[in-house]
């Protein structure tokens, strides 16, 4: 029998509102109307199986037919094509292989027993806190562990706040709730104190999110810690789902996907529909290889195996997936469970989407020129290699798809063919289904259904990956900026000129293809993926235009929830300002070191 405990969280914590509670809980559990319908979807879906075979074979047959050197066109665009398609190739077989070595994989049975041992419902009934789920001990190869939660905060609206530390105070389990405050704001401090969870603000800003983290825990001292971001409302079974994969003593991390609930604009639908098929189906088959990488928000860690690699990495924006590479390397394991267990905010707008490709792209090519996976220096298996290397070129893609977009022009102003007159339009056609056609129809079937604004955003983000690439190349810092619905300040078309130049570039060269087409009475295929091309990035822009458009309008702020005008109580929580985070760490340095 476990020795009984005092329970100071339980004492101290502030009653938990219920309307607070029951958004929290509508947000996470109920959702939109697509989180249902994706969360009814069968991952193994023998139609998925069958799909994903039939595309990795129309991607080989693609690859063979364009390397025959009779099906060789003009030198120039046959370099660029082969250049831009063996990127997708590789990268499109690396996904496949991927998905079908975690094709319906379970986790041990050694996590299912954890899992049924985590709680001692007796020794919750001698506590009398049979009823208070928060407070119930956890134990994980029968002995209690502690566990912390942290808020990264930087700016986000209080009301996101309010309702990412509601639910993670309704958390199952007993842990400790900190808010890590970035912004160095009083009113996140009041609202920490009203709610009940302990507030950490630090003394500098360095690092940004990694030395938010890393300040938090030099101050605390659970064995294992939970991120949230400040917009992510964690389900109340967050840590009984989690928590069992720590059974394994190697297991460094845990991570769980990131699904978005604010699917009401084109970009925030884009951006949400890109990530499916990663974690329902990318990041479950990297766990064969042990590869399976932290995300950065709704992962629970080690804190043995973080202090081992010198605390979260803090030289790259890009700190989740740098702390996962530096874990592997040190011999640790990953968990990724597919389980909707956190629902979070996209990226609303232009401007904040384009802010969070261009962090994440700049870390995945920071890798690649500076940690490359497959030096000798680096200590991974050839399995973590291959997938740290797809990791890092992954938005080699989106250059690739940004170079495909000026192939045809080189057809219609000085008739250079990438491809071999004598291929007719069939042969090309049937190989080009194979590849891409049978790709799109997979995500379809992932997706539930044909999502153009995928294909928007994959046509149109190829600026951000070359200026990320620019970045990680000549080492410039790209400034840390929230993710949701903060964003879109400024006019988006601050943030796209390149792709409105292309689509200017673009329409003329249509024009110009449809008229040569007119008088040689022909149709030429360059001169219909011209217009294809023109019209995906007209309709970028045009996106753009509706959300300035949007934004011009005079509108009411959003409106808080009415919980927030609830009277704070500050004396029910622990409050650590500056001088007080002075002392506590002077007092815990030894501790911690």
């Amino acid at each position: 029998m476990p020795t009984r405990r005092n329970h100071p969280r339980a004492r101290r914590q502030a009653p938990t509102n219920l309307s607070d509670l029951n958004i929290a809980s509508e947000l996470s559990e109920s959702g939109p109307v697509e989180l249902r319908r994706e969360a009814s979807r069968n991952r193994h879906s023998p139609a998925v199986l069958a799909l994903t075979i039939l595309a990795t074979i129309g991607v080989v047959a693609y690859t063979v037919f364009l390397l025959q050197i009779d099906n060789r066109g003009d030198l120039l665009p046959w370099l660029l094509v082969i250049g831009a398609e063996l990127i997708l190739v590789f990268l499109g077989l690396m996904s496949m292989w991927t998905m079908l070595a975690g094709y319906n994989k379970q986790p041990p049975f050694a996590f299912h027993e954890a899992q049924r041992r985590l709680y001692n419902p007796r020794l919750n009934e001698e506590l009398g806190i049979a009823d208070d789920p928060t407070a119930w001990p956890m134990f994980i190869n029968r002995r209690q562990v502690d566990v912390d939660v942290f808020i990264t905060v930087f700016g986000e609206d209080l009301h996101v706040i309010r309702q990412t530390v509601t639910a993670a105070l309704a958390m199952h389990g007993r842990h400790e709730t900190y808010v890590l405050d970035d912004g160095d704001s009083d009113e996140v401090r009041d609202l920490a104190a009203e709610l009940g969870a302990a507030y950490i603000r630090r003394l500098g800003s360095s690092g940004a999110k990694a030395g938010n983290v890393n300040h938090a825990l030099s101050i605390t001292h659970g064995e294992y810690f939970l991120i949230l971001d400040a917009d992510f409302v964690a389900k109340p079974e967050m840590l009984e789902e989690t928590m069992p994969g720590m059974a394994d003593d190697t297991v460094a991390f845990v991570q769980t996907p990131q699904v978005y609930g604010n699917l009401h604009t084109t970009i925030a639908r884009g951006a949400a529909y890109m990530q499916s098929m990663f974690y329902r189906y990318i990041q479950p088959g990297r766990n064969e290889f042990n590869a399976a990488f932290c995300v950065g928000t709704n992962v629970l860690f080690r804190r043995k195996a973080v202090k081992e690699i010198g605390g979260m990495y803090t030289g790259s924006k890009s700190e989740d997936v740098w702390t996962s590479l530096l874990l592997h390397e040190r011999g640790w394991k990953s968990l990724f469970l597919p389980q909707t267990l956190a629902i979070g905010e996209a990226p609303e707008t232009i401007e904040a989407y384009s802010k969070q490709q261009l962090r994440w792209a700049t870390g995945g090519f920071e890798i690649l020129l500076t940690h490359n996976p497959f030096s000798r220096r680096r200590r991974l298996t050839l399995d973590q290699r291959l997938m740290y290397f797809v990791t890092a070129t992954h938005y080699l893609s989106g250059i690739a798809t940004g170079v495909l977009l000026f192939v045809p022009a080189l057809e219609i102003f000085f008739d250079l063919r990438p491809i071999a007159v004598a291929v007719g339009p069939l042969e090309w056609a049937l190989y080009y289904s194979g590849f891409y056609i049978l790709q799109i129809l997979l995500s379809a079937l992932i997706l539930g259904t044909f999502r153009p604004e995928v294909l928007l955003l994959a046509a149109a983000s190829f600026p951000i990956y070359i200026k990320a690439f620019r970045n990680a190349l000549y080492g410039i810092d790209v400034k840390w900026s929230v993710t949701g619905t903060t964003g879109g300040r400024a006019s988006a078309f601050n943030f796209i000129m390149p792709q409105v130049l292309t689509f200017v570039f673009l329409l003329i060269t249509s024009a110009v293809g449809i008229w040569r087409d007119l008088l040689m009475s022909t149709l030429n295929i360059a001169t219909f993926w011209s217009v294809v091309n023109t019209a995906v990035l007209g309709l970028f822009v045009w996106t753009a235009w509706r959300e300035d458009r949007l934004r011009s309008r005079p509108q009411a702020s959003r409106a808080l929830h009415p919980a927030a005008s609830l009277e704070a109580q500050p004396a029910r929580t622990p409050v650590l300002d500056r001088d007080a985070l002075v002392a506590a760490h002077a007092h815990t340095k030894e501790a911690v070191s």
